[in-house]
């Protein structure tokens, strides 16, 4: 690395700054940092961007660049594995995983006795807990965005009656809705 002691555009970030050049290119101090960490640590990299919801892709009409990674849509038919659990009680439960290349996208459970009134309360909670799973796992395999939108929705289809835990959760966040709003 041979440093450059006059200004010009560095070849990273387009910045008028004095240059390191490197590889045939010329690279700010704080694109030379970076390169140094791609080099370094590539596999923490693809991590990161993974994270982010992107990828490195090469666009023809412009340099390498990060872009948005293809979302999957969630198909409208999928293969399901149905377990049969009991609770404490020895209620039968019904657990049904959806699944989209081997990999879990959603988790439904029910029981047989849906209309029994002193299960109504804890059917509300487990449709809860199933549609919030669900969005995670969505999110983990297929990329779907967590929104604070999406999460209420989820409590909203799983409240069976007014004051139950998934009513009052939506309402609490429903007010959060409001202050982003404003």
């Amino acid at each position: 690395m041979t440093p450059i002691k006059h200004t010009e555009r560095c070849d990273g970030c387009g910045k008028n700054v004095t240059l390191t050049e490197t590889h045939g290119n010329e690279f700010c101090q704080e694109c030379m940092d970076l390169a140094a960490i791609i080099q370094r640590k590539p596999e923490t990299i693809k991590r990161i961007c993974s994270l982010i919801k992107s990828d490195l892709r090469h666009n023809e009409n412009a340099a390498s660049e990060c872009q948005p990674s293809v979302l999957q849509e969630l198909p409208e038919v999928l293969d399901a594995v149905r377990y049969r659990t009991r609770d404490r009680e020895l209620n039968t439960w019904y657990v049904s995983v959806s699944e989209l290349d081997g990999n879990p996208v959603e988790i439904f459970a029910s029981t047989a006795f849906d209309r029994d009134d002193h299960l109504q309360s804890r059917i509300s909670n487990l449709t809860t807990i199933t549609r919030l799973v669900s969005l995670i796992l969505r999110n983990v395999f297929l990329g779907e965005v967590l929104t604070l939108e999406k999460t209420i929705k989820q409590l909203q289809r799983s409240s069976r009656q007014k004051n139950d835990l998934p009513d009052m959760l939506t309402d609490v966040l429903k007010s959060y809705r409001k202050d982003v709003e404003e």
